[in-house]
């Protein structure tokens, strides 16, 4: 961005990001954590490259706290650095939001952390910018559609004035705009859907907690009352099948592109 262009709005609180993140550490420790949302990143970047043929002899992979992309990358013969907010063993600290420490590299992966900053277009520039001539970008995050269900949950839990508990997310249509103005090659902008099923509120809000997806708003709602928790799971029930698990929807939204 421009040194004059006036700062992006403060939607999200950068001290929650990072306790979000400080979180999902403490609770990734913990048998059977849930973390079905990165693998299936993972997993998509992995055929992704596989279709593509890019075998990077060097990448920088951001946010796999699991460690298991940059572990195939490098059985592959590629040099990996890892990186996140809240760097854990084997990382270096990064802030999504300022240029780089380090790079260039041929491959540059963001997995579930983009969503939560206050600058995308910022982040995505700096994308670009950590990339060698020829190098590739994938980013994957939490898209516009996800969690129906708990939203109409929240709905049934306000009433009439409903509070602002959920995240802002970007579409398709917005992802492609955005890839666009800040330059990325022959950009390519898609979304999957990830339906898992729940056995109650309780369950989702905790695998929510797990996996650094919960509220990192800047203007923090009013905590729920008992009754208004009441409201809410009841809500979540109405929409279980008949073997009463409710179906929870998670849109992951992938930008990719190259730098020429």
């Amino acid at each position: 961005m421009a040194d004059n262009a006036p700062p992006p709005p403060r939607i999200f609180h950068p001290a929650r990001r990072r306790a979000a993140r400080q979180r999902l550490r403490h609770l990734q420790g913990q048998p059977d954590a849930p973390h079905y949302i990165l693998d299936d990143m993972i997993e998509d970047v992995l055929e992704r490259l596989s279709f593509l043929r890019h075998e990077p002899q060097s990448a920088l992979v951001v946010g796999d706290w699991t460690g298991m992309l940059a572990a195939t990358l490098a059985a592959n013969g590629c040099a990996v650095t890892r990186a996140d907010s809240v760097p854990g063993a084997g990382e270096q600290a990064i802030d999504e939001e300022r240029p780089y420490p380090f790079g260039p590299f041929e491959l540059v992966v963001s997995l579930g952390t983009l969503d939560t900053v206050n600058d995308l277009p910022g982040a995505l520039v700096h994308i670009r910018n950590a990339l060698a001539p020829g190098g590739l970008a994938i980013a994957s995050f939490m898209g516009a559609g996800s969690l129906p269900q708990l939203r109409q949950a929240m709905l049934a839990a306000d009433g009439e004035r409903p509070a602002a508990r959920m995240h802002p997310m970007v579409d398709v249509r917005a992802g492609g705009q955005l890839l666009q103005r800040v330059g990325w090659g022959q950009p390519v902008v898609d979304s999957r859907t990830l339906t898992v099923r729940f056995g109650s509120l309780e369950r989702l809000v905790g695998d929510l907690r797990a996996q650094a997806l919960g509220n990192v708003l800047a203007s923090a709602a009013p905590p729920l009352t008992r009754a208004m928790q009441t409201k809410a799971q009841a809500a979540f029930r109405d929409a279980a099948d008949a073997d009463g698990r409710t179906s929870e929807r998670f849109e992951i939204l992938t930008l990719s592109g190259w730098r020429g």
